[in-house]
């Protein structure tokens, strides 16, 4: 193997268990309040969404960038001279971590979402079975907060689940590419900048999650959905009862990714105060 090959397959562990530990905790907090109300509030599965990003960064940062999201890989590949080649091989990597955390977490919480389903009617695969197949993919709007009836499905159109994730995952890229930018004198000292990154998500998950669940993460989504899918779900995960989560949860979070990394980079980078170091 050549020395290329060996590290891009380092970098390739380092993405699939920092996807995976964003997973396990930041997919196991929703685990932990759908099913038995464990988190008081959206705010606290928020918190903890930012503290599993952050701990993932730190982890795995130093082999790969930790950018655990396909959505961020690109605008690092568009605007930060990412190898385009590696983007596939991380893109994998991470689809693959969020799988492996999905799978973790049905091991380990099974019972209670048999449970979870028996005590509510849910009949998994059937219509009204996002109420537990949301602790995997993501619906739009939140099943938990705003229903699955006709009226609740009314509330948010498929365009406004569009452009919920775009503008969420467009601020998550901005912040990212300004906390970790070397010619922005005023970004978090050294390493302090992953607790910030973290933060942005859960402020961003506050706003965004009552109208989509706020993925803001191609593999945070699709991972999950695709095992939620060979676990019974079926067709309430792919394509999901209003068949959106292509556009929704994939196309979106990549489109306003760039769109984020475009604004800071054209409106702010070259205003920015040089750090001494830069």
């Amino acid at each position: 193997m050549s020395s290329n090959s060996a590290e891009l397959s380092r970098e390739c562990v380092a993405e699939f268990i920092g996807t995976y530990i964003l997973v396990f905790f930041g997919v196991g907090s929703v685990h932990a309040a759908v099913l038995t109300g464990a988190q008081a509030g959206l705010w606290q599965v928020a918190v903890v969404w930012g503290v599993a990003i952050s701990l993932a960064i730190y982890a795995v940062g130093a082999v790969s960038g930790a950018h655990i999201n396909p959505a961020i890989t690109a605008a690092f590949a568009v605007f930060r001279g990412f190898p385009l080649k590696k983007v596939p091989a991380y893109v994998t990597a991470q689809l693959a971590g969020a799988f492996a955390g999905a799978a973790t977490l049905y091991g380990l919480f099974r019972g209670l979402i048999l449970r979870f389903e028996t005590a509510r009617g849910v009949v998994r695969g059937e219509a009204g079975s996002q109420l537990s197949g949301m602790i995997f993919g993501e619906y739009f709007p939140n099943p938990a907060m705003i229903g699955v009836d006709p009226a609740a499905l009314a509330a948010v159109t498929h365009f406004q689940a569009v452009m919920g994730e775009a503008v969420g995952t467009a601020f998550l890229a901005f912040f990212v590419f300004a906390c970790t930018d070397t010619r922005n004198a005023s970004r978090p000292f050294g390493t302090f900048f992953a607790p910030f990154i973290g933060l942005s998500v859960s402020i961003i998950i506050s706003i965004i999650a009552p109208l989509t669940q706020a993925g803001l993460n191609p593999a945070r989504d699709f991972g999950p959905r695709l095992f939620a899918f060979l676990a019974g779900w079926g067709r309430i995960a792919i394509p999901g009862p209003r068949a959106g989560f292509l556009t929704v949860y994939i196309l979106a979070p990549v489109a306003g990714a760039l769109i984020g990394a475009a604004l800071y980079r054209g409106l702010i980078r070259p205003a920015a105060t040089p750090a001494d170091n830069a």
